[in-house]
């Protein structure tokens, strides 16, 4: 970066632009990933095995369970995860959601649900105001 002006006006007009600019940007990538994840759902679907057909109501009394003849879900998702953001001004205190939220950004990383009432008694741990792992959690104290 080339050599910054000296007088604060110019600086703080400087720091203003760059702020809309990460504000503007943070926008467009929430809506990319919102939209990234509806296409992976929708692949996941087309790439999905049909379902079993039966005949009759019920399997019978013994029958094999389907993991048991080789049919396999899609995993399921974490019910809890922590977010870890990284800014050009260092770390931002990590966030804790529910599994499902759409605001995460990043790559999340599963907790438990024991971790995650833990990680929410830390004043160095937020809870996502979206989807509110702390109300899920019996926690909610706002």
């Amino acid at each position: 970066m080339s050599e910054l002006p000296p007088d604060p006006p110019r600086l703080r007009a400087i720091l203003a632009h760059l702020d809309k600019q990460l504000t503007d940007h943070e926008t467009v990538g929430i809506y990319l990933r919102l939209q990234r994840d509806a296409v992976l759902a929708a692949l996941a679907r087309a790439e999905a095995p049909p379902p079993a057909r039966r005949r009759g109501g019920h399997l019978p009394k013994g029958a094999a369970p389907l993991r048991s003849m080789g049919i396999t879900h899609a995993p399921t998702r974490p019910r809890f995860v922590v977010q870890q953001k990284r800014t050009p001004r260092g770390p931002e205190p990590a966030i804790i959601h529910l599994g499902d939220c759409s605001m995460i950004e990043g790559t999340p990383h599963p907790i438990s649900e024991h971790d995650a009432r833990v990680s929410l008694t830390d004043p160095n741990l937020e809870a996502c105001g979206f989807c509110r792992p702390d109300t899920e959690l019996g926690m909610d104290v706002g």
